[in-house]
């Protein structure tokens, strides 16, 4: 497998109000700004938020074509995906994550096919899942 100097697949979420969401995702899972475009509106419609060599797209939830398509979740229930965050300690992005209000729906755990991680999911509802387990760095086929 060929490694690339930079992710080829780039998640992409839509937030209901994409500014307060930004400033959770720096602040609480220790995203950074790469870039961030507000319209005239002054509503963000396109963030781009770089973690170590990996990059998520955001933007702000609209009744446009696009938008029919990728709708934000609703609070409470579950949803279709989610990403995973490599971090090279759990335990104190566990405390990072919660000193920010994050809510915490998979308990802080040490797997069985190794690395130590939790779940939680942001004040929009869309899950995280941060761990130590590096897929980059095994070569075990599960």
């Amino acid at each position: 497998m060929t490694k690339h100097e930079h992710p080829t697949i780039i998640p992409t979420l839509r937030y209901n109000d994409p500014a307060t969401a930004i400033e959770w995702l720096c602040e609480a899972l220790g995203f950074e700004r790469n870039v961030v475009h507000a319209g005239d509106d002054g509503v963000i419609h396109h963030a781009q938020l770089v973690f170590g060599n990996g990059m998520i797209m955001v933007g702000a939830a609209r009744d446009d074509d696009f938008g029919k398509l990728q709708v934000p979740p609703v609070r409470g229930q579950p949803t279709n995906q989610s990403a995973y965050l490599i971090v090279p300690d759990a335990d104190a992005h566990h405390a990072r994550a919660v000193a920010h209000g994050a809510e915490i729906v998979y308990a802080l755990r040490t797997e069985d096919y190794g690395g130590r991680g939790y779940s939680c999911r942001d004040p929009e509802g869309h899950l995280w899942n941060v761990g130590t387990y590096d897929p980059w760095m095994t070569t075990d086929p599960r």
